[in-house]
């Protein structure tokens, strides 16, 4: 095993194991008054005190709208993995933005040094009119923007922390839940997948309109890690070669960036040159 499989090895099971302890415990929205509410109210216990918020008019439901209450979740969850780092030694993290990538980036010795990534995805099961399990994700799964970190991984795009290529590991986090639209808290069944990307990739974007990287969509297939590719140099040949619109705004980024680095080589071979130039004259 070389030291870039140990170190995502290391990851991937530290990652596991953190996950595996996880649990939704956002039960609602908090109202600070309602017409019904009674003071003071007391609790000795989070059941109690979810009742008593609850008849009180004090907790509202999460949202049901997919995008919306996968930000609860993945807020949640990352809050989750941030806490239990803070109790391990050799662990540094940083946090990435709602629209950027990845959700959250480690580093330090404990992984062998050099840094990781790690993205949050979230998916409901899905259900036939007749309420039967499909066995299959609602959605399909997005991995990746296709036109810009992914695409251009040597350049370093704005919402990104560094460019894609300097990751050792890249690692989703698959949170599958059911939708329970009667309750307060709207998730049940939760289960956590942590997958490499290339394991659970397909073939297909993940959407109609937009440049990104499909997973596939059988639940079985996501928890096995047995996407389309055989490999991770397929998946890089298939997706770097697709041929994904760019935009004009994204064709203006990828200008900047280029002539940035443009300028980085030449400022380099300069100094490069002149450190040759003074070696010369001693």
């Amino acid at each position: 095993m070389d030291l870039v499989t140990s170190a995502s090895s290391a990851t991937e099971e530290w990652l596991r194991g953190v996950c595996d302890r996880y649990a939704f415990d956002v039960r609602g929205v908090l109202r600070t008054d309602s017409p019904q509410s009674s003071w003071p109210l007391t609790a000795s216990s989070p059941e109690e005190l979810e009742q008593k918020l609850h008849s009180g008019g004090h907790l509202l439901p999460l949202p049901k709208e997919p995008a919306s209450l996968a930000n609860v979740i993945e807020v949640s969850l990352v809050d989750f993995i941030i806490a239990s780092i803070e109790e391990v030694e050799g662990i540094s993290y940083t946090r990435g933005t709602e629209r950027g990538y990845p959700d959250l980036e480690l580093s330090g010795p404990a992984f062998g040094g050099g840094h990781h990534a790690i993205d949050i995805k979230t998916a409901r099961r899905g259900f036939t009119q007749n309420g039967k399990p499909t066995g299959r994700t609602n959605s399909r799964i997005t991995l990746y923007t296709g036109n810009t970190y992914f695409k251009y991984p040597h350049l370093k795009w704005p919402g990104t922390f560094r460019p894609f290529n300097e990751y050792k590991t890249h690692l989703d986090v698959l949170v599958i839940y059911t939708l329970n639209e009667q309750a307060a808290w709207r998730v049940d069944d939760l289960e956590i997948i942590v997958q490499e990307p290339w394991r659970i990739a397909s073939k297909r974007r993940s959407s109609t309109t937009r440049e990104y990287i499909g997973a596939v969509e059988n639940i079985e297939d996501l928890r096995a890690g047995a996407g389309e590719f055989p490999d991770a140099d397929s998946f890089y040949k298939y997706w770097r070669a697709f041929q994904f619109k760019v935009s004009a705004q994204v064709s203006k980024q990828l200008d900047r960036l280029v002539a940035q680095q443009t300028e980085e080589l030449a400022r380099l071979r300069e100094a490069a040159a002149a450190g040759d130039d003074g070696n010369a004259s001693v």
